[in-house]
């Protein structure tokens, strides 16, 4: 018999960047048998601004979780990474293992393209070469089973709420985007319009980097409305909110969220926050969602449409098995 393979899951440990990395590798667990470790790290402070050509081991921070075998260990069969952090490290690996290891590397690096076997880049960063999949978005956690498990804690809060229920997913600021105050209250007069018209419930979430002023104005107009406003207090109902939605309301700020919400099948709508810079990677990726019936511009209007939801991860996760030489 074939045995597990070996998975080191890498990242500076923030959850928008791990959340890739191990979507990607649950999805790989999910097509063949696998053990997961998760492995977070990052440098030490006077190092950590360097360029990845000048890093070395040593300058990791202490507090990083290791990144090559102990005694009695060997290098993981596939190496999965995300971030600039993990770059120089993800190179190493592929070199020190004498090539036992598979290295996946997730996103556009921006360095040495070549020094990964495999790199899933979202197709909006138009990145290209041998070694290159494209994918919709990134890779992330969202499945049928998690959205279900997600929900359970939720039932008895959510699923009584009238219909249709609207998730909104809310961002913040960015180098591309901003959600002052004022525009904030308009998207919640536009979004409290819309859901009153249809009778509906609204289920809404901020995300870390929503400014605290948008939050206010936000959770005051939208308050009257049934639903639940998370506020980042208790268990993350992002996942129930998934789950019960029958639209979804996404700012254009956050490619993961956009590529999450369409994964699930219902009508996405993207809501329109403060240029700070041409819309560049955004607009293709919110094209290429409205190219596959996921996605349009929020109007105001919550009819409903259909698609096939996108299942972008598994399809990284055969090409991975498969560059492997070890197909699902």
């Amino acid at each position: 018999m074939t045995a597990p393979l070996s998975i080191w899951v890498v990242s500076d440990g923030r959850a928008g960047m791990e959340n890739q990395a191990s979507g990607l590798a649950e999805a790989v667990q999910r097509l063949t048998a696998a053990e997961i470790a998760v492995k977070r790290v990052r440098w030490r402070k006077a190092f950590d601004k360097l360029p990845s050509a000048l890093k070395a081991g040593w300058m990791l921070d202490p507090s990083s979780d290791p990144v090559e075998p102990g005694p009695g260990e060997t290098w993981p069969d596939l190496w999965i990474a995300t971030g600039r952090a993990t770059l120089p490290l993800s190179a190493r690996a592929r070199a020190r293992s004498g090539g036992r290891t598979f290295v996946v590397q997730t996103q556009d690096p921006r360095w040495r393209t070549g020094a990964y076997d495999l790199v899933v880049a979202p197709a909006h960063d138009a990145l290209t070469g041998p070694n290159v999949l494209s994918i919709t978005g990134s890779p992330h956690r969202v499945t049928a089973a998690r959205l279900a498990e997600g929900a359970a804690a939720f039932e008895a809060a959510l699923a009584p709420l009238p219909r249709p229920r609207v998730a909104a997913l809310i961002g913040g600021r960015s180098m591309a985007f901003d959600l002052p105050e004022a525009h904030a209250a308009d998207l919640a007069d536009r979004i409290a319009a819309a859901v009153s018209a249809a009778g509906g419930a609204l289920m809404l979430t901020f995300s870390r980097r929503t400014p605290e002023a948008a939050k206010r104005v936000m959770t005051a107009r939208l308050a009257a409305l049934p639903g639940r406003i998370w506020n980042g207090a208790g268990p993350n109902p992002y996942f129930a909110f998934l789950q019960f939605a029958d639209h979804v309301l996404v700012t254009e700020d956050s490619a993961n969220m956009a590529a999450e919400a369409a994964s699930t099948g219902a009508p996405v709508h993207v809501l329109p926050m403060d240029p700070l810079k041409p819309a560049g990677k955004f607009a293709r990726l919110h094209a290429d969602l409205r190219a596959r019936g996921a996605a349009r511009p929020f109007d105001g209007d919550l009819s409903g449409w259909t698609y096939e939801p996108l299942n972008e991860t598994e399809r990284a996760a055969r090409t991975v098995l498969e560059r492997m030489g070890r197909r699902p």
